[in-house]
């Protein structure tokens, strides 16, 4: 084996100012987690209580398998917008009868479910996945429909979540939903279209229209139960396909739906023979690796070195291109090809090793892992007449049309078309994951406001008017804060632009637990299918 040898002095001042910036991080996004966690806030938990039913991840905890992770996706969606973070759904990847599927759940206690911008949007994302990953979806439904007063923003892009299912279906990935209260108006099309659909006795309510709308439209008189009833769907429409007596009823039997879908994966998990060990070092000191500082350079080794299986690592091209760490690992048994930055510029040799190593991956069908720390490619009149637009072109070229799994950990620098290159969500990562040090844009705050500055000076010079400093440290300091706030991992992540900020602790098991799901899939690689390489 190639162990990744240690330089990181836990003892150290450096690393303690590490740590105590990353936990101060970790605290804050505790704090925002927090806001979704409580959904509605006590008087509206309090009263779905009341009711008799359960809370949306309570259902969740009861459909997944004992003791099994559940990997929640976008927590902070809708996140310094108008609307709850969250928004009023929760997405993830659960275990049920020891299938990976892939989970969503309306939380009633957010404006009784209802879908805003953001909830398509983080419903959309979700279903993105399971395609990508042939990953079964369970709805688990109780919604009250759009949120009216945001209806422009959702009614015409929302019929992609209908297309989805139907899509889904078409692809031989198996689609079910539990209705557990409303699903009405556009929402009957969910258990419509589903393969599988479990209403609940007296609980789950499906219509086109319900009485008032009826009325309205053709003045017949109807009540609940025998316009939209799970009995009535059970026994005379046959829109159910099961009929539960309570919700614990309808969660068992979508779990015994799952065990009869016969569903395999197109990989087998990593067995006896494929033994691997956890890292040499321990994931606890990951907290102390990335500076608060994000111009101050780390070696991403000792990252890696903490979350691929015994810290074993077989490095390519050490020595050509070492602003960019390239190589050959394993993660919980599953291989993995690495690309991480070093020294967060990317020069004309990394983009071109780059380009090599994402080509031989996919001769091999390995899955890329991209660590982010980047500053961008580049710039300057000897780089440019080196050839760097053509060699970053090659490098974002390799990305693009790559067709091994591609999986993505913002650690810290996150700009310009480094980002592209690193293969950001504008290029379709089965997974994007940030830590709370990674900031991304398109450059850093002070470059940026620097850049205006100078555009504005040189547009009084040409019209020969006198240049305002004042006014221009005035524009400089709100164009910094503006872009740091733009920056932050909370802003991104609330438009949905990762897949959520994880602990850096937690980086090997969520790597793994996305590693197992797009091994759901088949992992091919493309075989020559590249556009042209300008050389």
């Amino acid at each position: 084996m190639t162990v990744l040898p240690t330089a990181l002095d836990t003892g150290g001042p450096e690393y303690a100012a590490h740590r105590d910036a990353m936990l101060a991080k970790l605290a804050e996004l505790d704090a925002e987690h927090a806001k979704a966690l409580a959904g509605g806030g006590p008087k509206y938990t309090e009263r779905h209580r009341g009711r008799g039913k359960l809370l949306a991840r309570e259902r969740i905890e009861l459909l997944v398998d004992p003791d099994t992770p559940f990997l929640e996706l976008s927590p902070l969606a809708a996140w310094g917008s108008d609307y709850p973070v969250g928004a009023s759904m929760i997405t993830g990847i659960g275990v049920v009868e020891g299938v990976e599927c892939l989970i969503t759940a309306n939380d009633p206690t957010v404006r009784g479910g209802a879908s805003n911008p953001w909830t398509l949007k983080k419903a959309l994302r979700a279903n993105e996945i399971a395609y990508a990953n042939r990953l079964p979806c369970i709805s688990l439904v109780e919604s009250g429909g759009a949120d009216l007063p945001s209806q422009k923003e959702i009614f015409i892009p929302g019929g992609a979540l209908f297309r989805d299912i139907t899509r889904l279906s078409a692809a031989g990935i198996p689609t079910i939903a539990v209705v557990f209260g409303n699903s009405t108006a556009g929402g009957a099309y969910v258990p419509g279209m589903s393969d599988h659909t479990v209403m609940i006795k007296e609980r789950s309510k499906v219509f086109l229209g319900g009485p008032p709308l009826v009325k309205m439209a053709t003045g017949e008189e109807s009540d609940d139960e025998s316009l939209g009833g799970a009995e009535m769907h059970a026994r005379t429409s046959g829109l159910a396909d099961h009929y539960a007596v309570d919700e614990r009823d309808a969660l068992r039997q979508a779990r015994r739906i799952v065990a009869r879908l016969n569903h395999r994966k197109a990989h087998p998990d990593p067995g006896p023979s494929v033994p691997y060990e956890p890292p040499k070092y321990d994931e606890d000191e990951l907290l102390g690796i990335v500076p608060g500082d994000l111009k101050t350079p780390f070696d991403p080794r000792e990252v890696i070195a903490r979350i691929v299986d015994a810290s074993d690592f077989d490095e390519f091209k050490p020595l050509y291109g070492p602003s960019l760490v390239t190589g050959w690992a394993r993660l919980h048994g599953y291989p993995v090809g690495v690309l991480a930055n070093a020294q967060g510029v990317l020069f004309s040799a990394e983009s071109q090793k780059a380009a090599q190593f994402i080509q031989l991956a996919n001769q091999r069908d390995i899955p890329l892992l991209f660590l982010h720390n980047t500053t961008g490619y580049m710039v300057g009149k000897e780089y440019e007449q080196g050839g760097i637009i053509k060699h970053g072109a090659m490098m974002i070229n390799a990305v693009s049309n790559s067709k091994v799994p591609h999986l993505s950990v913002l650690m810290g620098a996150s700009y310009g078309a480094g980002h592209y290159g690193m293969c950001g969500r504008a290029y379709d990562p089965r997974f994007l994951f940030a830590w709370p040090s990674a900031k991304s844009a398109v450059m850093g705050p002070q470059q940026l406001a620097g850049v205006l500055s100078i555009v504005a000076r040189a547009s009084a010079r040409a019209k020969g008017l006198p240049y305002d400093e004042d006014a221009d440290a005035g524009l400089r300091a709100m164009v910094e804060q503006q872009i740091e706030a733009e920056s932050l991992p909370a802003f991104l992540s609330g438009r949905l632009y990762d897949d959520g900020i994880i602990d850096p602790r937690d980086t090997r098991t969520v790597l793994g637990i996305c590693l197992s799901a797009v091994h759901t899939a088949p992992v091919e690689g493309a075989r020559g299918g590249f556009g042209i390489f300008r050389m």
